[in-house]
Parts: C-alpha cells; sequence; structure tokens
C-alpha cells in the first residue's frame, strides 16, 4: 500500500465503532493491531489478562477480515515484533508508507507520551482522535470540576443521569424520588442464598493457540489459566450481559458488598473486562438494566446500582485520570512506605479472608469491589504499603485493570493517597466489617473480635494503628471523628499494647521500603 490511511487500533479499543475506524476506506486503508512484549510485562500482568486482551484482538482482526478490511496483525510471537508500540508503527508506517496515521486516544497516561512521538518518528501525520465510547468527555469533565473545592462522584453521577435520560421520569425527577439507593445494597448473603454461576464461554481454537503462548511465554506470571472463562467477541459479552440481567441483576442490589466462602462472583455482572477492552457498549449495559427495571424483571435498588457503576464510577475514574495525570500517581498524602507483603502473590497468611481474596484473583483474574476495597485494599491502607507498590499490584492481577480505571480507584480510594480528593474519608475498617459482610471470620486462624490477645485480628490492631498515626490528620474530619475520640478514650496500655503489635506484626510482613 502506498497512500491511504494507517489506522492503529489498541487492544482495549476492540469496538467496532472506535473512532480511529471512522472513514474507513478498505481499497485503501489498513488497520493494524499490535501485541507487544512491553504491554504485557509493564507490570506482570495476570496471565488471564494477557490471553483475554490477545484472543479479543485476534478474533477483532478476523472479524474486520471478514468485512473486507485489509488488516495487518503483528502477533506476539512474530520474530520480527519489536515488542513495542513504536517499534511496530515505524516497522508498518515502512512497510505501508501510508499518507497518514489514525489513532484513538489510549486510556493510559503513559500511551498517550508513546504516540506523541509516533509523528516525528514515522515523518507521518498522526492523527489522534478522541474516544467516543465514553459516556463523559474530558471537556464536559473539566467543566463540571471546574471551581469545586471537592470533586465527589455523587453530584457528578446525577450530572450524568441527566444527560443520558437515565433512570429519570418525564420531568427529570429521579426513579423512586432518590438519585441513589446505596444504602438498600449493604446485606451480607444469608445461608442457603445460593447465587447461579455466570456463563460459559468455552476456549475456541483461536482462544487455545493464545492460552498455549501464554503459557509459555509468561510462565513465572502471578496468576493459572486453568478455567480461562472470559468473553473475547462482542457476541460473547453481549451474551454475558443478557445473562448477568436475567440471572442475577434481580438479587445483585441487595448483596453486592457481600462476601462469602467459594463464591467467588456471587450476583456479579462480570462484564468490566469487555467494557474495558472495548467489547461492550457501556450505554448498551445501562440501558438493558433500566428496560429490566420497567419491564419489572429487576428491582430499582439492583438497577440503579448497577447504572452507577458504569455511569457514575466509571466515568468518574476516569476524568479524575485525565484531569490530574500525571502528578496524581505521585501523590502519597498518608506517606505510606511499607513494601507489598509476600501474601499479595500468594505467600501463606492466617487471614482468611485476605486468603479467600488473593486465592480468587491468583485463579480468577477477578475479585469484586468490595474485596478490593475493605480485604486488599484496606489492608494496604491500614498497613501503610507504598501507593507505587499496592498501586502496581491491582493493575497486574485483574483481568479488567488498565490505569485510567485502577489507579483512581485504589489511589483515590483504597489506599487515600489523593489526600481525599476522592473520598470525604478513607474506607479504614476493623475486622468488624469484614465479618458483618462475610463468612471469612469463622474459619480464620485469628480472633476477630481480639484486638490485642495471642489470635488477635490484624485488621483490629493494624486500624487502630492507623487511626493513631492520623489522628490530628482525621480529628476534625465529621466522618472520622468518632473513631479518633474512641482512641481518645482508650486505656494508654490498651493503645499501647495494639500499636506495639501492629508494629512487630508490620515489621515482619512489610518492612519500610
Amino acid at each position: 500500500m502506498t497512500g491511504g490511511v494507517l489506522r492503529v487500533v489498541l487492544g482495549d479499543q476492540l469496538s467496532p465503532g472506535i473512532a480511529a475506524l471512522d472513514g474507513l476506506d478498505p481499497a485503501q486503508d489498513t488497520v493494524l493491531l499490535m501485541e507487544v512484549l512491553e504491554e504485557c510485562t509493564t507490570v506482570p500482568h495476570h496471565p488471564q489478562k494477557i490471553a483475554l486482551i490477545l484472543s479479543a484482538m485476534r478474533h477483532f482482526s478476523r472479524a474486520l477480515a471478514a468485512r473486507g478490511v485489509r488488516v495487518d496483525h503483528i502477533r506476539l510471537d512474530d520474530p520480527a515484533n519489536t515488542g513495542s508500540f513504536s517499534g511496530e508503527v515505524l516497522r508498518a508506517a515502512r512497510r505501508h508508507r501510508p499518507a497518514a496515521i489514525v489513532v484513538t486516544e489510549p486510556g493510559e497516561w503513559r500511551v498517550a507520551q508513546d504516540i506523541a512521538g509516533w509523528e516525528a518518528a514515522t515523518g507521518v501525520p498522526v492523527e489522534m482522535r478522541e474516544d467516543t465510547r465514553f459516556l463523559c468527555t474530558h471537556t464536559r469533565f473539566a467543566g463540571w470540576a471546574a471551581g469545586r473545592r471537592s470533586l465527589r462522584m455523587e453530584f457528578f453521577y446525577r450530572e450524568m443521569r441527566r444527560d443520558h435520560g437515565l433512570l429519570l421520569d418525564a420531568d427529570g425527577v429521579p426513579a423512586g424520588g432518590e438519585w441513589n439507593f446505596d444504602a438498600d445494597n449493604r446485606k451480607p448473603l444469608p445461608k442457603g442464598v445460593a447465587p447461579p454461576g455466570p456463563p460459559a464461554f468455552p476456549p475456541d481454537a483461536i482462544t487455545q493457540e493464545v492460552l498455549d503462548l501464554v503459557a509459555a511465554r509468561f510462565p513465572d506470571h502471578f496468576g493459572t489459566l486453568a478455567g480461562f472463562n472470559w468473553p473475547v467477541t462482542g457476541q460473547d459479552a453481549r451474551t454475558a450481559l443478557q445473562c448477568f440481567i436475567r440471572d442475577r441483576l434481580p438479587l445483585f442490589g441487595d448483596y453486592q458488598d457481600a462476601m462469602a466462602r467459594g463464591q467467588p462472583t456471587l450476583f456479579h455482572a462480570l462484564i468490566s473486562t469487555s467494557l474495558n477492552c472495548g467489547l461492550l457498549d457501556p450505554l448498551e449495559a445501562c440501558r438493558a438494566a433500566e428496560t429490566a427495571f420497567h419491564a419489572g424483571q429487576a428491582p430499582l435498588n439492583a438497577v440503579e446500582g448497577f447504572i452507577r457503576q458504569i455511569l457514575g464510577w466509571r466515568e468518574y475514574v476516569r476524568g479524575i485520570y485525565w484531569l490530574k495525570m500525571p502528578a496524581y500517581r505521585d501523590t502519597n498524602a498518608l506517606g505510606a512506605v511499607r513494601s507489598l507483603p509476600d501474601f499479595y502473590w500468594g505467600a501463606p497468611t492466617g487471614m482468611a479472608c485476605m486468603t479467600a481474596a488473593v486465592g480468587q484473583t491468583r485463579d480468577l483474574a477477578y475479585a469484586h469491589h468490595i474485596q478490593r476495597l475493605m480485604v486488599t485494599g484496606n489492608f494496604a491502607l491500614l498497613a501503610g504499603i507504598a501507593p507505587g507498590a499496592i498501586n502496581d499490584w491491582y493493575l497486574a492481577v485483574y483481568a479488567d485493570a488498565y490505569e485510567w480505571v485502577e489507579l483512581p480507584n485504589t489511589h483515590g480510594m483504597a489506599i487515600h493517597a489523593d489526600g481525599g480528593m476522592m473520598a470525604s474519608k478513607p474506607y479504614a475498617a476493623s475486622g468488624a466489617y469484614i465479618n458483618r459482610m462475610s463468612d471469612y471470620c469463622g474459619a480464620c486462624a485469628h480472633d476477630v473480635k481480639d484486638a490485642v490477645g495471642e489470635r488477635a485480628c490484624p485488621f483490629n490492631f493494624l486500624y487502630w494503628d492507623f487511626i493513631a498515626r492520623h489522628a490530628e490528620r482525621f480529628e476534625n474530619n465529621p466522618r472520622m471523628a468518632m473513631p479518633v475520640r474512641g482512641l481518645r478514650n482508650m486505656l494508654p496500655e490498651k493503645v499501647k499494647a495494639m500499636r506495639d503489635r501492629a508494629r512487630a506484626f508490620l515489621d515482619a510482613v512489610a518492612p519500610l521500603v
């Protein structure tokens, strides 16, 4: 090819309507997809995540080719593969000699900086287009954020509901008279309630070839490939959404914060991987849930909670990421400087909750939001794990993790490293919360009701040590004043005993960096 446009599609942009393909001329243009080592190893990504993206890319290429589109797909095991986006774009420009290169803006700051150098490297004009798959543009978010003292998701979410007309009557009044039904969505899973399993997506020949490749190339990455069950096509992603709406959405709201042994997915949708790599449209998912509500097939608390996760949280964290990067990732408001414990990578620990959350992460590349926030994230917050270490861990181990969504959720919500930009208080909790929302504690080596004894739950003494370390910072925070007062009303001997336990424990499992 000489002339025409080289249209670059990245591995998380696998949508037929992606902006880079707008105006595609099959007779003149070439679509470039690149499987590169650098993207597999910026952190040691979970093998299931690598396999998901590579398989989805290959299925996407096949679908484009079936439409008569010229596709240049660089495979990971191509001997000539340079291992980087820049290297492969340069090779492709030399092969095809295009008149222009078009790419959709990437999801990560690092990749945007890489793309900024393509024009100089290739000598070809590069057009980077806005990613229209998201429901809030950068300009819209910046306009909402301008002049606000705090950037709370709840108020942004209401604006998004109005913008897209979701769960509103003709006068703009929210369904049920309230914007948010989160208070109804905090029930532990009762005994005898058995959530239905997710649909099965057995590997086809393309996926199996990828699984074999990933197993051979990344044997030392944390995580297993056995039981890989992620949608890798748009059709599979829509099937996953339909099964969720039919089978699990009705009880999703009630039990979305619950945790239970042997129930890793509960009533969750399991569509975040498909949303984040482009196989599923976010507005389509929201509309499907809204339709179920109006048809009487799902209650309002479930539907509103589901829509809030997508239209609210997902769009909000992307807005925060692009508004505040690159300085955002370097903040460390609480001065956290401890190393990541080995049990985040599967080493034995007596804590049943950590064992469950990390174990299913290893096996499934998945844990739901409460396990991430209130177990692994809560421990990192209480222990004072260095932000870079815990951020990299979350980015590495989950199949749905891309920096734009992972970083604000971890950095801002889980470990409060942004100093309260996202959350009005740190999500710090003792073992009592985990005991209330799960059945983990009944099978634990530690005593969830003990904070100082031989079998004391680490979350208990770490919680009070956290409050003591940051008491001056939080004493005037209305949402933290109570635990600070509680600490000051304790017997000094008890406080000292808990803090001594915390220091000894942390020095053993999470030494200072």
